[in-house]
């Protein structure tokens, strides 16, 4: 009888683990790495390469690296993930008063999303267009 209820305790403390860590959050280190490929907007495009790591406090940071017109470089001032999903935002360099935002889904060995830019504080996109790279 002991035998049993301790083989029943060792079942739901291994249920409860599994559950628990069905329900955390990602974190985004699965897609840490070097992404390369392009972006497109009505009448342009350029490279884009999309570079995720781990920042000094462990957490997961990123920067891009833009081609085409304009060419810059910008490091995220707010990146998340929600299981295979990621959004980020960045100041946009060319113009301080904007900013960048971010959305995509990864799948396997890509990344296909969209990006806005807007006046800082605003949610009304000025313009918009279409993301994709691939991990290197």
């Amino acid at each position: 009888m002991r035998k049993g209820w301790y083989v029943w305790c060792l079942v739901f403390v291994f249920g409860v683990m599994c559950s628990a860590a069905q329900q955390t959050p990602s974190t985004g280190e699965q897609f840490l790495g070097i992404w390369t490929g392009s972006w497109a907007a009505e009448g342009s495009g350029g490279g884009f390469e999309l570079t995720l790591e781990k920042g000094k406090d462990g957490a997961v940071t990123g920067k891009v690296a833009v081609t085409g017109e304009p060419t810059y470089n910008a490091a995220f001032k707010a990146l998340s993930f929600d299981e295979k999903k990621m959004n980020a935002r960045y100041d946009f360099p060319p113009n301080e008063a904007g900013e960048v935002v971010l959305a995509a889904t990864f799948e396997g060995n890509t990344a296909k999303g969209t990006w806005a830019l807007r006046a800082k504080g605003s949610d009304k996109d000025e313009a918009t267009g279409t993301w994709t790279v691939t991990k290197r």
